[in-house]
């Protein structure tokens, strides 16, 4: 077996072979007049009417030799065999396409269109172009790239191999166009908010750090989808918006969590978390079935049927009844002990990173689909307190397969409430918390104006991930690797 510099060599040749023709191996124009599936479609008609029409693709196979050959195309769109035969093409034109075509290469092909005897539709050509010479051959066929980080990095050649992979982020479109058209439907407005922040709000996360040249300070890359610009376009009398952009979290991988990603978040004046409950499972069961035709789901080893009744979590009571502590009362050394006794490793040691961290261990044996709710006032410093007891708040968390797939709630407009809650997170911060909240001054300014009360929700890649039962790694195009080390 030829090595690839052996490959790329013997295709150089033939690339200056086609240079020394005068042919541009590389043009910028092309006579295609039909894509492939357009070619699927109108067949009938086009064979009947025996029209000539150029076709175009990557050949991703050629067959036979010398009097005939048969190519394989694929524009993006769908594949169609093409046929070159001597009689037909010419033994000039033949014998020059045979001499430098390589499977990988983009060619057009023209010709009329028929049915071979084994009942394939294919272009029988009559002429043929190069658009753009390969140097380097394409994975094999049955196999693919199997290893993983190569993978990731020639996620190109990883995509054009799998057609399961291609309808994967065909899906993953259809499921934010999905997303996008349910909100518009219901009167929300799309916006832009920044995604380089003086203090980053919105989530507890690590965020990226980089420096402003032009004003010479450092800004954030934004942690969540603008969430508290969002609420300031409520006090500014927008009644609902919602913005889908890239987010980023300077934090570990798994396989639910990336450093970048899209998510989803909205904000609705006027609604509460009870009512944004109704709307979001109503709004996620369209999404789901608009993008794969299905509410049943089988994922990280569990069946999930988002058609049967989503249950009511309360936080506190099934951290009581699952490990017999009281996350509200409890201590933080005797958190400490039961994380130690369960074996979870926890980092951080004061109240709100073990009350999480217990949460998340209890987390992990509920399938779902449950609502979360009365989450406490602690781990919550966005959202209103409930009246009947304020150590516990208005947010909901859908939770699928053991994890947390969104997050919601009644929003914080009382802006003494929200200066006080950023106090504990000053103090967090203090204490060497690098995931807590930065507080902002000028969002508690703007809450003193005014800001009605709202609901909001967010959900991100990680819930098609799970619709999906793929680490979420695998859904992102073009993960961020390490550099290659120089050899």
């Amino acid at each position: 077996m030829s090595s690839i510099d052996e490959i790329r060599d013997a295709r150089i040749k033939k690339l200056e072979l086609l240079n020394k023709k005068g042919i541009n191996p590389y043009p910028a124009e092309s006579k295609r007049e039909l894509t492939l599936s357009e070619a699927i479609t109108n067949f009938e008609k086009l064979e009947q009417k025996k029209e000539i029409k150029w076709i175009a693709g990557r050949i991703m196979s050629i067959r036979g030799q010398g009097a005939i050959v048969f190519l394989t195309l694929n524009d993006g769109t769908g594949t169609f065999q093409g046929l070159l035969k001597k009689d037909i093409l010419g033994e000039e034109k033949l014998n020059f396409f045979s001499e430098v075509a390589d499977i990988g290469d983009f060619v057009e092909i023209q010709g009329t269109f028929f049915t071979t005897k084994r009942g394939e539709k294919t272009l029988e050509a009559t002429d043929w172009r190069m658009l753009s010479k390969s140097l380097r051959p394409l994975p094999e066929k049955w196999h693919g790239l199997t290893d993983v980080e190569e993978r990731f990095r020639k996620r190109y050649l990883d995509i054009l191999m799998n057609p399961e992979l291609k309808e994967l982020f065909e899906k993953k479109a259809k499921f934010w166009d999905a997303t996008r058209n349910f909100l518009k439907k219901e009167n929300f407005l799309e916006v832009e908010t920044p995604t380089l922040e003086v203090t980053t709000g919105g989530a507890e996360a690590r965020p990226f750090k980089t420096h402003h040249n032009d004003f010479d300070i450092d800004v954030y890359m934004r942690i969540s989808v603008g969430e508290l610009w969002q609420k300031r376009l409520l006090a500014a009398g927008f009644s609902r918006v919602f913005e889908i952009g890239r987010v980023y979290r300077n934090e570990g991988s798994s396989p639910e969590h990336t450093q970048e990603f899209t998510g989803l978040e909205f904000y609705a004046g006027y609604m509460d978390y009870r009512q944004g409950m109704e709307f979001t499972e109503r709004m996620i069961k369209e999404v789901a079935k608009e993008t794969f035709g299905t509410l049943a789901f089988d994922t990280h080893g569990h069946k999930i049927d988002l058609s049967s009744k989503w249950e009511r979590i309360p936080y506190v009571d099934t951290v009581k009844k699952m490990l017999g502590i009281d996350v509200i009362s409890a201590t933080e050394k005797e958190m400490m002990k039961k994380l130690d006794e369960l074996k979870v490793k926890y980092e951080g040691t004061n109240k709100e990173r073990l009350t999480d961290s217990l949460w998340k261990y209890c987390r992990k044996q509920i399938m779902g689909p449950a609502w979360l709710i009365d989450v406490p006032k602690l781990v919550s410093p966005l959202s209103k307190a409930k009246p009947e007891n304020p150590l516990l708040t208005e947010r909901v968390q859908l939770i699928l397969a053991g994890a947390e797939c969104t997050n919601g709630f009644s929003e914080l407009n009382d802006p003494i409430d929200q200066a006080e809650r950023f106090e504990v997170q000053k103090k967090l911060i203090a204490g060497g918390d690098e995931e807590a909240m930065m507080p902002d001054d000028d969002f508690v300014e703007m809450l003193e104006h005014g800001m009605p009360p709202a609901f909001g929700f967010a959900y991100g890649d990680r819930l098609f991930a799970f619709l999906v039962d793929k680490p979420l790694r695998e859904t992102q195009l073009f993960p961020l690797m390490r550099p290659k080390e120089d050899k």
